[in-house]
């Protein structure tokens, strides 16, 4: 069986639709998976384990300039691109207009179906389109987990059951970047087979970045906790990917003692350079659900009540929810409910 996903954007919610894949592969052994998604995320889908082929495209940006030559030249290369393969399945799991034209154009193989979305869940985008492209568009409870959504779309499409915890199957390459060998805190660095650096001091990522503004958690707060980590024994690095969040992780290293700037990288080398942190604390984001992809020890905060919809569902990570945002002393305390390794005090 060949089945193709469509689930395009955004970061978050491409990983939230990663164990549906690997579902698929439980049950339906010998199945091929492809997947269509923006070419800014494919790199991460490339990490999913069970993936065969990716096919990117670039709707955000096309849309921008719809009449250009450009844009109709690439629209081209994208079309034939998408429909080397005939599908058995194509199962839309965004359930949008875009989702459902990508999902529209796909060849079928014969007898083949398209499945998607027939109703809106809460907290989650949804349009009409979907629903009519469909040849069975599958009704799902309104109040589900963004994951369970995906992972039981595609279960009702193919007729399994959902079994077992959510796993994504985010397996990290070898592009992680390296600590510089200027950082006090690191031991000589030590490169294996794997790319893999031996800090002497393990890292813990601030995940404070956010694109939207009322998800944001104070400076001053991200301030102390690094401070606590420091003194807990960790290194505190600090993600950016703008020049508003260099500037925001500049604020925070200036008063820390022991942290790690990364640079600015795609992607891929973000995600492999994540892999090897201890634990991640950070902001409802696209980055902060790597982290629970990636099985790290995690606190993710929330300034509004929305974690049973896309917060953490593993024994090794918790949501922390308060309104306008949570304390220092409650982030805290769940990050040292985890069990995460305290060096010295």
């Amino acid at each position: 069986m060949k089945v193709l996903i469509v689930k395009l954007s955004s970061l978050g919610d491409v990983v939230h639709a990663m164990p549906a894949v690997q579902d698929l592969r439980r049950a339906l052994p010998g199945v091929t998976v492809d997947w269509v998604v923006e070419r800014a995320f494919a790199p991460l889908v490339s990490r999913c384990e069970g993936v065969r082929r990716i096919v990117p495209c670039d709707l955000r940006r096309w849309r921008k300039a719809l009449w250009s030559a450009q844009t109709r030249q690439e629209w081209r290369a994208f079309k034939a691109d998408l429909q080397q393969e005939q599908y058995d399945a194509v199962i839309d799991l965004q359930g949008l207009t875009k989702s459902a034209l990508v999902a529209w154009l796909a060849r079928l193989a014969p007898h083949g179906k398209r499945y998607g979305l027939a109703n809106q869940t809460e907290g989650s985008g949804y349009e009409a389109p979907a629903r009519w492209v469909a040849h069975t568009a599958i009704t799902l409870e309104p109040h589900v987990h963004a994951v369970q959504r995906a992972r039981l779309l595609c279960a009702e499409a193919l007729g399994y059951a959902v079994e077992g915890p959510p796993l994504c199957g985010l397996k990290p390459g070898v592009q992680a970047a390296l600590p510089p060998v200027s950082l006090p805190a690191l031991a000589p660095l030590s490169v294996n087979k794997h790319n893999a650096f031996a800090p002497r001091m393990p890292t813990v990522a601030l995940v404070h970045g956010t694109s939207r503004a009322d998800k944001a958690w104070p400076l001053d707060a991200w301030v102390a906790v690094g401070q606590r980590l420091n003194h807990a024994g960790f290194t505190v690095a600090l993600a950016h990917g703008s020049v508003a969040e260099r500037k925001t992780s500049e604020l925070i290293a200036a008063q820390l003692e022991h942290t790690w700037m990364w640079p600015l990288m795609p992607l891929d080398s973000l995600v492999d350079t994540m892999a090897h942190c201890a634990g991640v604390i950070g902001v409802d984001s696209g980055l902060s659900h790597v982290a629970v992809a990636l099985n790290l020890a995690h606190v993710q905060i929330y300034n509004f009540d929305t974690a049973w919809r896309t917060g953490p569902q593993s024994s090794r990570q918790l949501s922390v929810f308060a309104a306008p945002h949570p304390d220092v002393e409650t982030v805290w305390a769940a990050w040292e409910s985890l069990g995460t390794p305290v060096l010295c005090q």
